[in-house]
């Protein structure tokens, strides 16, 4: 399987050159790095070459790196059930920068595209109607950011006095717990609740 996906990285990468950034085989699977601009036409080729005929999109949805100047990879998964082949697609993008959408070439991209916008902030030019799938409306920010808080900023919940749902701030009814996550066999390296109890015992 690898000898046959290495054939196609190199057949690809010849085909497309000026697509292309790099690539490699790992896991059964074939991963390219893809220029931004060249999106559409290289998903296109993809779907239309007979050695390639990717003609499924299984997922698109985005990696944040919050340290590297291009915080996002965009990630395209595509099956080709004719060759029992399945590709990778990174396409890495500055926060301010925009991906075409390739809605025009596999529809099931629009839903797909929408949600990589809800949870990351990514804007897909050319997209028909790019809005919120997940979220509420008026909600803020981008919950699958690195940088997005862990408890949000508004609650929601149905008001009886009103007779309907209202959003508040965030308020923690208790003290926000930090978990260390250590292993139960080297011991914590405070006394734990209960602890003073068995210094008393002897």
């Amino acid at each position: 399987m690898s000898d046959a996906l290495n054939e196609l990285g190199q057949h690809i990468a010849a085909r497309r050159p000026q697509c292309v950034l790099s690539w490699d085989v790992s896991h059964g699977e074939l991963n390219m790095d893809i220029a931004p601009s060249n999106i559409e036409d290289f998903v296109e080729f993809l779907k239309t070459d007979r050695n390639c005929r990717f003609s499924s999109l299984v997922d698109i949805t985005a990696v944040d790196y919050p340290s590297r100047e291009k915080r996002f990879d965009v990630v395209y998964h595509f099956l080709s059930m004719y060759r029992n082949q399945r590709i990778r697609l990174r396409v890495a993008v500055r926060e301010d920068e925009m991906v075409h959408s390739i809605s025009n070439v596999h529809p099931s991209a629009n839903w797909f595209e929408r949600e990589v916008f809800d949870m990351f902030g990514i804007l897909f030019t050319g997209h028909p109607d790019l809005r919120r799938i997940l979220t509420d409306y008026g909600f803020r920010g981008h919950p699958l950011r690195k940088d997005f808080p862990t408890t949000g900023y508004t609650e929601v919940r149905y008001d009886e006095a009103q007779k309907r749902v209202v959003y508040e701030p965030v308020k923690l009814v208790q003290e926000y717990r930090q978990f260390d996550f250590m292993s139960p066999w080297e011991g914590a390296q405070y006394i734990l609740p209960g602890d003073e109890k068995k210094e008393g015992a002897k």
